[in-house]
């Protein structure tokens, strides 16, 4: 019955193996008659008993029925290959093992008249005891380990899902490849770039996925990068299935804890559309040295005294004196002068109190060489009983390779740390167009006190004809949680803008976006230059005046309505956002700006616009809208307003736009080319 519903798939694993068990049972009832000696388990009733071989073959056939599906019923959870299977299988050994030998044992007693049957009894009910009990807590123990290797499990799988929310939230292309080409992770945006499922990408090489040409051209940048163990930033332009689009790629190497790659990751921009610069991502290696162990260390004891009463050869090493010519000194000649009233406070605390437990100390302690020399240490201190007295035994090691490891793992913690901010940073903010026909000049400055990032954006977006849009913000707040909303809402300001609305309407449509993020306030600027009609119409949110500058260096706010920050309004409505136009001479330069720049505790931010405009008009009277002369006015204005940048606690934003008179030979694009962009 048992082989044919074995070979019968169609029915559980369980109808074959349990007839299987059963035929195991009837041999192993004739095996332990056998070994007992009793003669009623190896026949039934009147019938012939069973023969020792037949006994034999009957386990090995119902070992083998019920092995016959060994993935699946009662024999697939034996047969696992994790931790309930081994743990099973100890279990059924144990039974199979423990009970025969112990009732064997008891009856052997019992045969050789050691005791009666039923302190025979007593002991085999003892022994089942004790081995079942050894069984239970074995069980636990796996148990416990399964427990923990479950939790971790769980806490790691929250993490990748962290991470690769995080990746599909990125608006840039992002990956990780193996160093033979394998993609290991990738985004959402690199599934709609490809045109093909993330299922269908993971695990294959860039050469089974990309087109030919860009995966040769891609294996050998990442080469290349390797070779030379830095980050690699470039321009590329490929062909891909939705047509042929400019990146601006970032390659880096992932590294392990001994700095040798195992992977290289890589975040691609889409700069064709000038949309939201990438979210490069790095995982910064941590690069935290292990603290070097002196050689072996100085031991002392002391008496209660403080008198030395035994040295190790280690001390000469450490504090110039040979053992036996400090035994009999007291401990506090091997610190300074002005140390020792601190170490002999020290060694009296601790030895009143009631039960002192071994210590270790390594703060503001030193240690005296004999050559007058200090150095700082590390003690640790026990006592223990030695016939009538009680003795001190001092532990004594040089940790001065300790201290300036520390004090450079801090340096280059902080240096690392800044690094990777900074191009964090400068991924979400992007490189603004370079206009021929509009000229800028642009400076970003991160506030020491936050990680690098922060919340301050602009933006240039070309429009249809000689239109130009131009936008400025600023996320209240600092760290990453201002430069993420940063980034949406420069993407957001970027499409919206693209769309051709009004400044006023557009604005509206950033409202709405920054109400439905909690607790954010963000003053924005967004303002249309129309060169042709020599004209720029501004809206602003709560955000700062933007200064226009004639080309006689007369400097002027330009007057706008200014309404209250996004994410003021609730879902309800509330103030409307209302634009206005200004002419402009030929040859105007306009500067937008935030408040990092004017802002500073004790100072009227009024009186620090009014010095922004006069250091412009100065910088710029007379001179000719060019981005050269534009930028030696941006680092001008940031001399003047912020002498010491180092300790500067804000994010400071400049942008300074010229607006010469239009070439009507070298206009900017159309509408129609501004849409196929």
């Amino acid at each position: 019955m048992a082989s044919l519903c074995a070979s019968t798939f169609r029915l559980p694993a369980w109808t074959s193996q349990i007839p299987a068990l059963a035929v195991l049972t009837l041999g192993m009832l004739r095996l332990y008659g056998f070994a007992y000696a009793v003669p009623q388990l190896e026949r039934f009733g009147g019938y012939t008993g069973m023969a020792l071989h037949t006994a034999l073959a009957l386990v090995l056939l119902g070992i083998a029925a019920f092995l016959a599906r060994p993935d699946e019923g009662p024999a697939g959870l034996l047969m696992n290959a994790g931790t309930t299977g081994a743990l099973g299988r100890r279990l059924f050994a144990t039974i199979l093992v423990a009970p025969p030998l112990l009732g064997w044992g008891v009856l052997a007693g019992e045969d050789a008249g050691l005791y009666g049957r039923r302190l025979g009894t007593a002991l085999l009910v003892c022994g089942h005891m004790i081995v079942f009990a050894v069984v239970v807590f074995a069980a636990l123990a796996v148990g416990r380990r399964i427990e923990v290797a479950h939790a971790r499990a769980e806490y790691q799988v929250r993490q990748n899902e962290l991470l690769q929310a995080f990746m599909d939230h990125t608006p840039a292309v992002m990956f990780i490849k193996d160093l033979d080409g394998r993609l290991l992770a990738l985004n959402r945006k690199f599934e709609e770039s490809m045109g093909l499922s993330r299922e269908r990408i993971l695990g294959r090489r860039e050469q089974e996925v990309l087109p030919p040409d860009i995966a040769r051209h891609t294996r050998a940048a990442d080469l290349d990068m390797l070779a030379r163990g830095t980050p690699v930033q470039r321009q590329e332009h490929f062909d891909l299935p939705g047509g042929p689009r400019d990146f601006l790629a970032t390659v880096f190497p992932l590294n392990d804890a001994r700095g040798a790659p195992y992977a290289v990751a890589g975040v691609l921009t889409d700069i064709t559309e000038r949309v939201a610069a990438q979210r490069e991502v790095e995982r910064a290696n941590r690069r935290f040295l292990a603290l070097l162990e002196s050689a072996p260390d100085a031991t002392l004891i002391t008496d209660g005294d403080g008198i030395i009463v035994m040295a190790n050869a280690q001390v000469e090493r450490l504090f110039g004196h040979v053992p036996a010519g400090v035994v009999g000194t007291k401990v506090e000649d091997l610190v300074p002068g002005p140390q020792r009233p601190l170490h002999s406070a020290l060694l009296r605390q601790y030895l009143q109190l009631p039960d002192p437990k071994p210590t270790v100390l390594d703060s503001g302690l030193y240690g005296l060489h004999s050559d007058g020399s200090e150095f700082p240490v590390e003690v640790s201190i026990s006592t223990f009983q030695a016939e009538q007295e009680t003795l001190v035994f001092l532990t004594v090691r040089d940790i001065t390779e300790r201290k300036q490891a520390e004090a450079e793992r801090a340096e280059r913690y902080e240096q690392q740390r800044r690094r990777i901010a900074y191009t964090l940073q400068h991924s979400l903010m992007g490189e603004p167009p370079r206009l021929p026909h509009l000229p800028s000049a642009h400076r970003y400055l991160a506030s020491v006190q936050d990680p690098g990032v922060g919340g301050d954006w602009f933006d240039i977006i070309p429009l249809d004809g000689n239109r130009t849009g131009v936008v400025i913000g600023d996320v209240m707040g600092r760290g990453l949680d201002a430069a993420a909303v940063m980034g949406q809402l420069r993407a957001a300001a970027h499409a919206l803008a693209r769309t051709g609305v009004p400044p006023w309407r557009l604005m509206t449509g950033l409202d709405a976006f920054v109400n439905d993020l909690a607790d954010q306030l963000v003053t924005c600027c967004y303002l249309v230059i129309d060169q042709g009609a020599r004209e720029v119409t501004l809206c602003s949110a709560g955000h700062l005046p933007v200064i226009a500058v004639n080309p006689d260096g007369f400097a002027r706010r330009l007057q706008a309505p200014v309404s209250v920050p996004l994410g003021v309004n609730d879902s309800c409505g509330g103030l409307s956002f209302q634009e206005t136009t200004h002419r402009l001479p030929p040859g105007s330069t306009l500067a937008l700006y935030t408040d990092g720049l004017v802002e500073r505790p004790g100072t009227d931010i009024d009186a620090q616009i009014d010095v922004l405009a006069h250091t412009l008009g100065t910088a710029l009277k007379g001179a000719s809208a060019d981005p050269e002369i534009l930028d030696q006015a941006a680092a001008r204005l940031i001399a003047t307003l912020i002498p010491d940048t180092a300790a500067h606690d804000d994010d400071v934003t400049l942008l300074l736009i010229g607006v010469p008179e239009p070439d009507r030979t070298t206009v900017g694009p159309t509408a129609g080319e501004a849409r196929n962009c």
